[in-house]
């Protein structure tokens, strides 16, 4: 068995990523400036756009992005697994879904530093936007959860299967609910024929979702090779117990030494 989860491949991905990285540093914090409209005012004389803030938009647009990505992910490795009953589809669900959580923390995290000088306020239980991603945020450690249950490998893996596909429109709805709510937070940014933003700010954007889809699929192939390699060994252990149980069952028990015999 292999000592290292990493290959060819996943090392140069990595590399990408790491460069990717870097690069968005650069861009995001640097050679991009600050947001255009923050030179006007409104009545009360207050900044009218965000400033420096912007630049939380580049990692805070990506992760939500690649979460939901992550999400359908899982969503396609759970029905490929009730179909097909495959390990395969199993641990990608399983892998994509942990990673998931982690990119729609800190998507949660990003927000509420966003929020706080933007709305004046970290957090804000009435508006669509911030529930429903706090939905899609427990509904996933829910099913991360029910990976963690003391249940026989291919009952677990059902269940949470079936909870895996509650993301899906858990997702879509987080998705949308600043097109069918009104909400504090702002529309789609991107998703129009008339982007809200150009020049290296756009580009900073679009270079903070190619480098976290990149690290995503990286620490996916990781991950993924991880919970194999786990399977392997609770496979081995439980040859193991087999084999002492068999051992057991075909020794004889001792019986009792015999008294008062003489030779």
């Amino acid at each position: 068995m292999d000592e290292t989860t990493a290959s060819k491949a996943t090392r140069v991905l990595g590399a990408v990523s790491l460069v990717g990285l870097a690069l968005l540093v650069l861009f995001g914090l640097v050679i991009s400036g600050p947001d255009n409209a923050s030179v006007g005012v409104d009545a009360n004389g207050a900044p009218t756009g965000q400033g420096e803030v912007v630049r939380i938009m580049y990692v805070h647009v990506p992760t939500a992005i690649i979460a939901f990505l992550a999400f359908f992910v899982t969503v396609a490795g759970s029905i490929g697994y009730l179909v097909r009953r495959s390990e395969w589809w199993d641990l990608v669900a399983h892998a994509s879904a942990e990673l998931g959580a982690v990119l729609l923390f800190a998507t949660l995290v990003t927000g509420a530093l966003w929020g706080e000088p933007t709305w004046g306020t970290y957090w804000e239980w009435q508006d669509a936007r911030l529930t429903t991603t706090a939905v899609l945020f427990f509904l996933v450690l829910g099913y991360l959860a029910v990976r963690r249950l003391p249940l026989e490998r291919d009952r677990r893996s059902r269940l949470a299967a079936v909870v895996g596909l509650l993301l899906g429109p858990a997702t879509i709805v987080c998705h949308y609910a600043t097109t069918w709510w009104r909400t504090l937070h702002q529309g789609p940014t991107i998703s129009r024929l008339d982007p809200q933003i150009e020049g290296t700010m756009l580009f900073s954007l679009m270079l903070g979702m190619a480098v976290f889809l990149a690290l995503y699929a990286w620490l996916l192939l990781h991950r993924f090779r991880v919970l194999w390699l786990e399977n392997r060994v609770e496979d081995l252990g439980l040859d193991v117990a087999l084999a002492e149980r068999r051992a057991e069952a075909a020794t004889p028990p001792a019986g009792p030494t015999p008294t008062g015999v003489s030779s």
